[in-house]
């Protein structure tokens, strides 16, 4: 059963927060994305923020583990809240 997007925010906003608060992987977020410290601030209810701060977790697998980790969520969490969010829909190319 897909989660609710309301859920999806929640899941983003909790990855937004383990990532600022992760000292060796905040720099590679910000200097990857172009975000700043104060967009951290500014997007803190912004969906869209959220889906590519869950876009940037995506990439490898060790930070999907850590995070889903310290949430206590399952590893497909992420996932499936990514595809909640603005730009996560699946892109059929067919």
């Amino acid at each position: 059963m897909p989660i609710s997007a309301d859920h999806a925010e929640v899941l983003g906003l909790k990855a937004l927060s383990w990532l600022a608060s992760n000292d060796e992987l905040l720099p590679v977020f910000l200097g990857s994305s172009g975000a700043s410290i104060s967009d951290l601030r500014d997007r803190v209810n912004d969906p869209a923020f959220f889906g590519a701060v869950l876009d940037f977790l995506l990439m490898d697998d060790a930070w999907v583990m850590a995070f889903c980790d310290s949430a206590e969520v399952g590893y497909s969490a992420l996932t499936e809240a990514r595809a909640m969010l603005p730009g996560g829909e699946q892109v059929h190319w067919t």
